[in-house]
């Protein structure tokens, strides 16, 4: 006999109490859900939050809403699945995530006083310090992409003061990391680089574009996945154009396609 679904609801805690109904309900019947281990889902959560990074990206708030639905599920889904093993439960997850944001924001909760956001994350990083962190850098995750690393080890370590004064100095220092980069291996013939030593001054002078991009308040993985997408839509158009005249692009030359590629930046 098939159950009967949970009426919608009016109210937050009504919607995530029907929410909590349906996963048990999937958990105790669906064969799927029922397989489902902690390790099965990890790698369906990064699609997931891959998937709400593009709906952000594309401005598209019906899918944004949509995939945080998503999101919301897989926490869900993780709280359930260690429910049964007593290791915690939903309400352990809820009430721990509220205790942490009492406890890191005394500005709120307490006594203490701030006047501006960087009191505020300075204040943060001294508290997780205070949690038993043995360093500031330890919350950030091994497994981030180098990009958005390289950002969160440069926000953390601006969070204790170890940071530039003014964004001048930063851009000195790009400038710097540029000309080094260019010294060594900007040669106009084929001699042999070394390729190791090469490596680390580019990932110098990225790491050092990144820390401009931060003072300028740019978002460095942002501003690259707009530039990947300008790009795909620009290729995209030289290919359709190219395959409207009869041509492929492996038979063309550069100066053909760039005839193209200069229409496709016009529109």
């Amino acid at each position: 006999m098939p159950l009967t679904p949970p009426i919608t609801s009016a109210t937050p805690s009504g919607a995530f109490d029907r929410l909590l109904t349906i996963m048990n309900d999937l958990r105790t019947n669906c064969p799927w859900d029922k397989k489902q281990t902690l390790e099965s889902l990890r790698h369906l959560t990064i699609e997931e939050t891959y998937e709400l990074s593009d709906a952000i990206l594309g401005g598209d708030m019906q899918e944004i809403k949509k995939e945080l639905g998503d999101i919301m599920l897989h926490l869900v889904f993780y709280s359930r699945i260690a429910s049964e093993t007593d290791d915690f439960n939903i309400t352990g997850v809820l009430n721990s995530i509220c205790d942490k944001l009492i406890n890191r924001h005394p500005h709120i909760y307490s006594d203490t006083e701030v006047s501006s956001e960087e009191d505020v994350k300075r204040n943060w990083e001294q508290i997780k310090l205070k949690e038993g962190n043995k360093s500031v850098l330890a919350g950030v995750p091994a497994s981030l992409p180098a990009l958005v690393k390289a950002s969160r080890i440069q926000e953390k370590a601006r969070g204790v003061g170890f940071d530039w004064d003014n964004k001048g100095q930063v851009w000195a220092k790009v400038e710097e990391e540029l000309q080094e980069f260019k010294d060594e291996f900007n040669v106009v013939d084929d001699t042999a680089i070394d390729q190791e030593k090469a490596e680390a001054e580019f990932g110098d002078l990225l790491f050092s574009l990144i820390n401009y991009a931060r003072f300028i308040n740019i978002n460095p993985e942002d501003a690259l996945e707009k530039t990947n997408r300008k790009f795909i839509k620009r290729f995209q158009y030289l290919e359709s154009k190219a395959k409207e005249h009869g041509k492929q692009l492996q038979d063309m030359n550069l100066a053909e396609m760039d005839v193209f590629w200069n229409e496709a930046k016009k529109t």
